[in-house]
């Protein structure tokens, strides 16, 4: 198992780690209502997905 002979500096380590960053979402306009929705999963507004209609389409925010 490799174990590393020194200590890591902290420029080296945050230098790394500053490669990992996050992407923005994509987004695809609905072929229905045309809003925008996340590729492959049921539009929030209408509740259609691959021309099929869900019912129970209800968008994933906490409701009380």
């Amino acid at each position: 198992m490799a174990v590393p002979k020194r200590k890591m500096s902290r420029s080296n380590t945050r230098s790394r780690r500053a490669n990992w960053k996050t992407t923005a979402t994509t987004l695809t306009a609905c072929p229905r209502c045309a809003s925008p929705k996340m590729p492959h999963v049921a539009c929030p507004s209408c509740g259609t997905y691959n021309g099929r209609h869900y019912a129970a389409a209800e968008r994933s925010e906490h409701q009380d």
